[in-house]
């Protein structure tokens, strides 16, 4: 145990500013995800997510757009 705990020791006093820069954006980071993951799976927003299943499969047939490299 002694081992495991001297492994995991942080010297918060030696930490540079950098350091501490990305201790708090994986903090952010990671809050943001586990908000995001609540939004999304939440039973109340299923229809709402239902609708934008498609998204990536949805043709756009715009006039200014080309198809597979064609020139126009």
């Amino acid at each position: 145990m002694n081992k495991l705990r001297e492994y995991f020791h942080t010297d918060w006093a030696a930490m540079t500013a950098t350091d501490w820069f990305g201790l708090g954006l994986t903090v952010v980071v990671f809050v943001l995800m586990v908000g995001l993951y609540f939004y999304v799976l939440h039973p109340a927003n299923k229809e709402s997510m239902e609708a934008h299943r498609n998204i990536p499969f949805d043709d756009v047939d715009d006039e200014d757009s080309t198809k597979h490299g064609e020139i126009r």
